[in-house]
């Protein structure tokens, strides 16, 4: 089904020279050619890939080996807290799978309600942030068939009933569950996402709460645990780095919903480039209900293991655009709240099926991009449409009123007509959050705090196991750029790169 806010999903070269964005035509000047502008706000293009080219050096930063042990150690650590929270009550699976996403949910890798969040800002809070999906319950047996009672919920959404789990998975989560009494003396059991975030804060508060008793040499400091609506959010230190993980309760399914069943009959973007058996190997549900869904009861449905691999087909310069983009708006529509950096998302995955590729590839088309994606974004809130790209019925801003969808529109209007200046403000934040975090660092080099490299013991001393790997690395590969890689698809074990080279 096409995206019904955004126009038709096939594209062609003759259908796109009507924007204003693109470079089929130059301004003559003087008799001659000059700069490729914008037509809206005049800025040259040039310009504004240069500004991009800026934001993207200070947003995504390189790191060096001692950082890439910091983050290890901090993975390894929360692997390790999760590992001591099934054995509390043997109520996670035994043999777990994590999805582990770069960025926290504030990001947008995860459709969440906001409005819950603490608000942490990178710099002063944090580092780096992380996403990490734990399934509290699995259901991957591929012959049974995936049945989600819908029928009280937001389309897009659903709540789960154990009964399609075994006797042993019910009576391990009665107490995690909102109980329906039938006319026929039946019980049935729903899978309660408030419930369950309750058990998993405390679960993980009581490990950590053990853990800090015994510090043992290498852990990281607990600086921050913190219940932020269905999230559990923890903030490590290691070192001179500080490490957001926010923690999500999911159920994961293997398979596919029937609710996007039509999805897959559609050409996408993605053809070709990667086999339908990648995109649709499972989706999971995520604790997190609809505007007028019973918070008790209601999850929602999420695409994250997907997107992991779809993002592997996003030209970069398109991904420099996107992440531009959300670093412009996340402020500027924050409130009254509206717009989350998911809806972004959307949209961009609308405009990879709805574009050439060979327009998407472009590498100096990074301007292009995002003001494609602004316009996009306000055409969405203009005419309240954003369909979820998995789920092209479910309009995810069905919900907002006139006045906050014009507020906004009316917002992204004066981006448009100044891009150059927000992307210079997105500029400055980006370097006073580095700064923050490099004067952190020379804090802590003055006060003598143990690093992951120091000779030194101590509380905050990573496990030696690790930096004898690194070590032997750096030995066997002179000159060579070495760090360790946290693979999104396998987070079962230590990865290292090795230049452009991963094992």
């Amino acid at each position: 089904m096409a995206a019904p806010a955004l126009s038709s999903r096939s594209g062609s070269a003759g259908s796109l020279g009507n924007s204003p964005t693109l470079p089929a035509g130059r301004l003559p000047h003087g008799g001659g050619v000059g700069p490729e502008l914008d037509f809206r706000s005049a800025a040259r293009m040039e310009d504004l890939n240069r500004l991009i080219q800026e934001f993207s050096k200070h947003d995504q930063r390189e790191y060096d080996d001692q950082r890439a042990l910091e983050i290890h150690t901090a993975k390894d650590f929360i692997f390790s807290m999760l590992g001591m929270v099934q054995k509390l009550d043997q109520k996670l699976p035994v043999a777990n799978e994590y999805l582990l996403l770069s960025g926290g949910v504030r990001e947008g890798v995860v459709d969440m309600d906001l409005d819950e969040l603490s608000v942490y800002a990178r710099g002063t809070d944090y580092d780096m942030d992380f996403t990490l999906l734990v399934p509290a319950l699995k259901l991957h047996d591929r012959n049974q068939p995936v049945t989600l009672d819908m029928r009280h919920s937001a389309l897009g959404h659903s709540w789960l009933s154990l009964r399609l789990f075994d006797e042993g998975t019910i009576n391990k989560w009665k107490d995690c569950c909102t109980i329906v009494d039938h006319i026929n003396g039946t019980t049935n059991y729903f899978f309660s996402p408030t419930l369950v975030a309750d058990w998993f804060h405390q679960s993980i508060s009581l490990v950590l709460q053990e853990v800090q008793k015994k510090p043992q040499r290498g852990m990281p400091r607990v600086e921050k645990v913190e219940r932020n609506g269905t999230i559990i959010s923890v903030i490590l230190g290691v070192g001179s780095s500080r490490m957001l993980y926010d923690i999500v309760p999911v159920v994961s399914f293997k398979g596919w919903p029937a609710v996007a069943q039509s999805w897959l009959m559609e050409n996408h973007f993605w053809d070709g480039k990667i086999t339908e058996e990648e995109v649709i190997s499972g989706f999971y549900l995520v604790p997190a209900c609809s505007f007028k869904g019973r918070k008790e009861n209601e999850w929602r449905l999420s695409f994250a293991r997907s997107e992991v691999q779809l993002k592997k087909c996003i030209s970069s310069s398109l991904m420099q655009a996107y992440q531009a983009c959300k670093a412009i708006i996340i402020k500027l529509l924050s409130r009254p709240k509206a717009i989350s950096p998911y809806h972004l998302r959307s949209i961009m995955l609308w405009a990879c099926d709805r574009l050439p590729a060979n327009y998407l590839v472009q590498d100096d088309f990074s301007a292009h991009f995002l003001l494609g994606l602004i316009d996009d974004l306000q055409h969405c809130l203009v005419n309240k449409m954003c369909p979820n790209y998995f789920i092209p019925q479910c309009n995810m801003l069905e919900h907002l009123s006139d006045e906050t969808a014009m507020l906004h529109a009316r917002k992204l209007s004066s981006v448009r007509s100044d891009p150059a200046e927000h992307l210079r403000t997105a500029i400055e934040h980006a370097k006073a959050a580095n700064w923050l975090t490099v004067e952190l660092q020379w804090r802590g080099s003055s006060n003598n705090l143990p690093s992951p490299q120091s000779d030194a013991g101590g509380e905050n001393q990573p496990d030696d196991r690790l930096a004898k790997k690194l070590q032997q690395l750096v030995t066997e590969n002179p000159g060579k750029s070495i760090s360790v890689f946290i693979n999104p698809d396998d987070v079962t074990r230590p990865h290292f790169r090795i230049d452009d080279k991963f094992f």
